[in-house]
């Protein structure tokens, strides 16, 4: 059971320590920044912290003891001549991180960097250097990709598979899946029975949109991902896909997945991509316990009327039986009891971009 929380917001990072039977706010790092992503690397304890300076670019940090102190590293950079898909004259500049993920355990100096324009980065040396992975880059299936809620594609899910580190998952929003098993030699599109309804072909092999996707812990060929179209699950790594939406459960971002057990997850939808607000205004957490073959709304503790706020792809996540989300209004909650009950920890953060436990 995790002792801290690390909250990712509009105007900053707010980290929270457990205090008895509750939590309390103890730091607060970047002040007024937007923090686009912040994780840690379980293999060595570095904390790393992705910006948004808007005018003044993405920026890069890392924490050695905890947060206590911060070094900015240099931020990925495209290499001259790469131009934004499928534009082939506006040159490739990295305008958004939206994900960090460390690498397998016995590639400890590995970390992975997602960014919009859908450029996957990789470093081998902690994070010192970063060089973009251009077999991905050079997919000739690029020029399929595009801009949905922002202008350009992005690496949004990265998935490392523990039984071998050089077999990685990717999810480009709007892009589409891609697995390598040769790290990062080759790739395939693994998007076979994923639906794109806002494409001429809802079944086109490429221009998919998984806003958020994950392996299963317990049994890594089990991956889940919340889709632009509906939730999907694949039983088989991601060669075929199985669509588990039903009425109330479709649209969303954020996904957490059961440590033990492959057929539960949790999501939080949303009305519909036209309408980005709770189903009926009110705010409910869906768990699935058979694979997606039903689902349980869950709203104990979470507010029933006159919500506006929805959750994005990074702010859930789940530690043991322990969940924690945020919203757009900048609430942050939690349940003790896998989603059974919920309590507000915290009001009025800025817009939460991604939560995560931690020690």
């Amino acid at each position: 059971m995790a002792n801290k929380m690390m909250v990712g917001t509009r105007k900053g990072l707010v980290i929270f320590e457990r205090n008895g039977s509750g939590w309390s706010q103890i730091s607060e790092h970047f002040e007024a920044l937007p923090v686009t992503h912040a994780t840690i690397d379980e293999r060595n304890g570095i904390l790393w912290v992705a910006l948004d300076h808007g005018h003044w670019g993405c920026k890069l940090h890392r924490s050695k003891d905890g947060g206590a102190t911060w070094e900015e590293v240099e931020a990925p950079k495209y290499p001259e001549g790469a131009t934004r898909p499928p534009d082939d004259e506006t040159p490739a500049t990295t305008s958004y991180i939206w994900i960090v993920q460390p690498g397998g355990k016995d590639q400890p100096d590995r970390v992975y960097v997602g960014t919009e324009p859908g450029g996957l980065f990789v470093s081998d040396d902690g994070g010192d250097s970063f060089q973009l992975m251009e077999t991905l880059w050079n997919q000739p299936s690029r020029d399929n990709w595009f801009g949905g809620g922002r202008d350009h594609p992005g690496v949004c899910s990265i998935i490392v598979d523990p039984r071998n580190s050089n077999h990685v998952t990717i999810g480009i929003s709007v892009g589409g899946v891609y697995e390598t098993t040769d790290g990062g030699e080759t790739w395939a599109a693994r998007n076979k029975g994923l639906l794109a309804e806002y494409m001429p072909d809802p079944h086109a092999e490429f221009g998919h949109d998984p806003h958020f996707m994950l392996a299963s812990p317990s049994n890594p060929d089990v991956l889940w991902q919340q889709n632009h179209c509906g939730v999907f699950r694949s039983a088989n790594g991601g060669q075929t896909w199985d669509n588990l939406s039903d009425g109330g459960i479709k649209f969303g971002f954020a996904l957490a997945l059961d440590e033990k057990d492959e057929k539960t997850a949790w999501v939080v939808p949303a009305k519909s991509d036209e309408k980005r607000v709770p189903i009926d205004r009110a705010i409910f957490v869906a768990r699935t316990d058979d694979g997606g073959k039903s689902w349980t709304h869950l709203r104990n503790g979470l507010p029933q009327e006159h919500a506006y706020d929805i959750t994005f792809r990074h702010a859930m996540h789940i530690d043991g039986d322990e969940l924690a989300f945020g919203t757009t209004a900048g609430n942050l909650y939690f349940s003790e009891n896998r989603g059974d009950n919920w309590q507000c920890l915290a009001e009025n953060l800025a817009v939460v971009y991604s939560v995560r436990f931690f020690d």
